[in-house]
């Protein structure tokens, strides 16, 4: 090896040296795990701070979609499933931790989160228990948890119901999942899923409406706020969302007919 070479050699070593030196190291990535005090969005989403988390992994009943248990009887599951959630974190600190943006749920990542002194996430918990199922992409450890919800007829698996990204798209032709489903039935059983008037879950005045147009700025649907010349015109809406941010997460944008509610 030449002197010029073996320099630049020993150069380039002692760069690697001094920035791998602990203390010294700087990363432009931003902080991967975030532990703070949990509010619970829904059954997919947990807020630590100002930041909103989906569960990775996790696909929950929304807050307005309905269910049919195995009494055939209709049933608020999402507002259920979140209501587990919340049972399981039990007021507890939550550490969430990042694996990556979130593509279907605008600003949003994903990650794998865990409740103060438990050991496994409540990513898995919460689908043991049946009230969620498995959803690519996945990097946290359900798909075990996910199977043995199924076999046992776990929460909704007791009854019948749609995939939540299916209810979410207005795809009332989907696959129908669950113990108590009968094809004999069909036609009955999915107007109760997709009923023409979508009952607002408590404190969730947002309406939404799926609509072709909207596919224009890369949404599925637009939604009105309280105030604004379309809202009471939207008199059967398909969605029925919390916040503009759970809207715009779900792929709705605002009318633009709209103005900020008074």
């Amino acid at each position: 090896m030449s002197f010029r070479n073996f320099f630049a050699a020993a150069r380039v070593f002692a760069l690697v040296s001094f920035f791998a030196l602990p203390g010294i190291l700087v990363s432009s990535e931003p902080a991967t795990a975030l532990t703070a005090a949990a509010t619970v969005r829904d059954a997919n989403s947990i807020q630590l701070g100002d930041v909103t988390y989906r569960l990775d992994g996790v696909d929950a009943p929304e807050l307005d979609q309905v269910c049919i248990d195995d009494h055939a009887d209709p049933w608020t599951c999402g507002i259920e499933a979140r209501d587990q959630l919340a049972k399981l974190i039990n007021k507890r600190s939550v550490r969430c931790d990042d694996v990556g943006p979130e593509k279907s749920f605008g600003k949003r990542h994903r990650a794998i989160c865990t409740a103060e002194g438990d050991k496994v996430s409540l990513n898995e918990q919460l689908i043991k228990l049946g009230y969620a199922i498995a959803r690519e992409p996945i990097k946290a450890n359900v798909k075990p948890a996910a199977a043995d919800a199924k076999a046992a007829s776990a929460g909704i698996w007791k009854g019948c119901f749609v995939a939540p990204q299916e209810f979410r798209t207005g795809k009332k032709d989907g696959t129908l999942l669950g113990a108590a489903c009968r094809p004999d039935r069909d036609k009955e059983i999915r107007a109760v899923l997709f009923p023409e008037d979508l009952t607002m879950p408590p404190s969730c005045a947002i309406k939404g409406k799926l609509a072709v147009r909207a596919r224009v700025t890369g949404n599925i649907g637009i939604y009105h706020l309280r105030g604004c010349p379309s809202y009471p015109a939207t008199t059967k809406p398909d969605r029925w969302f919390c916040s503009e941010d759970d809207a715009q997460a779900a792929g709705f944008r605002k009318a633009y007919n709209c103005r900020r509610p008074k």
